[in-house]
């Protein structure tokens, strides 16, 4: 039992080191702020404790209560027996020196987005203090639109999402950073509620697993809402509409930044007219991309152009048809 083995460890060492050894043997699947045994095991024994998660070598040698050892039992108990996310367990989920409210009702956060406006996008966007209007798409939690105010301090910034569970998630955090005068939290599907908004900025990080791979996933992902994680038969059934109707609502310089997992080689088969730039990130230079408004409107007519070409090469070759 986990409890068991919790109750002989006396100091803040043992307790991790018990949690540590727990975890790992029941082969979990991490990726929720976690990406390994270790650190899952001490965050949960210090959000056990109540103690910030960057805590853990001055408290090493510290004596646990029973009632600690009770509540990193039942922390761990959760995890192993019902692999739920632990952020869904504590309720928090951190990108960088961000905390943000966590629910079932929401995807965890977890966004190579945010990595990239630790430097307000630079240097992609090389005067930062023009972004007036932004926008985060597919919010979920609110924490990138949350970022985008926090890295734009200029800008004000509208979240979409067509979850009113996470619509109710995001007010919350957006209400805990006091932004409220500044973020706008609205129910839309995509673009649909904003009309002829432009924005100087829109990020996005819609749901981009493919069919084949939802089938598959493992249990802790599988507590998220699907909604946010399902792209359709390729994973893209969003990434398109963002690609169709993002020039429409972007302004002269406007920039486009969406992550996609790391599919960079089927995007670009199949959209091989667009000059996507791949930003480097932790996870690689193939998980984020970013276009101007002048490619997304360049490579629309040049579609359009190619479309009509075939329709008239269609046309004519049905015509000779005919005439044969």
């Amino acid at each position: 039992m986990i409890a068991a083995a919790t109750r002989s460890s006396n100091t803040v060492r043992e307790l991790v080191a018990t949690a540590h050894a727990r975890l790992k043997r029941a082969r979990l699947a991490f990726g929720h702020g976690s990406s390994n045994a270790w650190d899952e095991a001490v965050y949960l024994v210090l959000h056990a404790l109540k103690l910030p998660p960057d805590r853990l070598t001055p408290v090493l040698a510290r004596k646990v209560t029973p009632a600690e050892r009770k509540r990193t039992a039942r922390l761990l108990d959760a995890r192993v027996r019902r692999r739920i996310p632990a952020a869904y367990l504590t309720h928090e989920a951190w990108l960088g020196d961000y905390r943000f409210y966590v629910d079932d009702r929401v995807i965890v956060p977890r966004s190579y987005i945010a990595e990239l406006l630790r430097d307000r996008l630079a240097p992609w966007l090389a005067q930062p203090q023009r972004i007036k209007r932004a926008l985060d798409l597919c919010t979920g939690s609110g924490c990138l639109a949350i970022m985008l105010a926090k890295a734009y301090p200029a800008a004000r910034v509208d979240a979409t999402d067509t979850s009113t569970g996470a619509l109710a998630v995001a007010r919350r955090n957006v209400a805990a950073y006091r932004l409220r005068q500044r973020v706008r939290v609205l129910a839309s599907d995509m673009f649909s509620a904003l009309g002829g908004q432009r924005y100087d900025l829109i990020v996005a990080n819609p749901p981009y697993v493919s069919a084949a791979v939802m089938r598959k996933l493992p249990r802790e992902y599988r507590c998220e809402p699907k909604l946010a994680l399902a792209g359709g038969k390729d994973g893209f059934d969003c990434v398109r509409v963002i690609l169709r109707e993002a020039a429409a609502h972007l302004s002269a310089q406007g920039l486009l930044v969406v992550e996609i997992g790391h599919h960079r080689r089927r995007l670009e088969a199949a959209f091989p007219r667009l000059a996507f730039i791949w930003p480097l990130t932790s996870g690689g230079d193939d998980c984020v991309f970013m276009l101007g408004r002048r490619d997304l409107v360049g490579a629309a007519g040049a579609a359009q152009a190619g479309a009509r070409q075939v329709r008239r090469r269609a046309s004519r070759a049905g015509a000779g048809s005919r005439r044969r």
